[in-house]
């Protein structure tokens, strides 16, 4: 019943179109990067495509944002609170979220790291999915085809510089909703 109107919504009402399917056999634990993130509708889009690919992403929050009633609703949503207090910083504090080895667990992040036009890309995804040993799964929401996208689940090797550019490459003609803050790099 929840995929039947999550599917109404996204792909009759709003005409969205899903390109390729979230991996679920080959990364059922992952971090997932999603380039453009240019718009605040960029959060129902992935709300709704949860019960349609069959996963459940999670993102994460600061501690103090999960007070009462607005955590309720930010954990129904998927939310996660991080405290940062108990570690050096947020990589440390967002890969020990995969702890649980044998559990099924997604982590969504935006390497924009605001919806604002920005010309260097945040490096914690990569280095969360480095220190928790797994993969990331690049998704596209590309508001200029309105295509929905997943691409093949990437091991990080360690090497930043070297494994970005192959990241990106997914993402190579994806325009976001608001195209004027889409990050721009090489191959574009």
């Amino acid at each position: 019943m929840k995929e039947t109107i999550c599917r109404f919504i996204l792909l009759k009402l709003w005409g969205w179109r899903i390109e390729t399917p979230y991996p679920n056999e080959a990364a059922p634990r992952s971090v997932i990067m999603i380039i453009q993130h240019t718009s605040n509708w960029d959060f129902p889009i992935g709300i709704l495509l949860r019960p349609i690919l069959h996963f459940e992403s999670h993102f994460v929050g600061k501690n103090s944002l999960f007070f009462f009633p607005l955590g309720l609703l930010m954990r129904a949503l998927g939310g996660v609170p991080v405290d940062r207090s108990k570690h050096n910083n947020f990589v440390d504090a967002a890969a020990d979220l995969f702890s649980d080895k044998n559990k099924k667990f997604q982590l969504t992040m935006t390497p924009e790291g605001t919806r604002s036009k920005v010309t260097s890309l945040k490096s914690g995804f990569y280095f969360v999915a480095l220190k928790a040993g797994v993969p990331i799964v690049p998704i596209k929401f590309d508001w200029g085809k309105m295509i929905i996208g997943c691409g093949e689940p990437f091991m990080p090797t360690g090497d930043y510089d070297a494994d970005l550019p192959k990241l990106l490459a997914y993402f190579k003609g994806v325009r976001g909703k608001n195209p004027e803050n889409d990050y721009i790099f090489d191959g574009y």
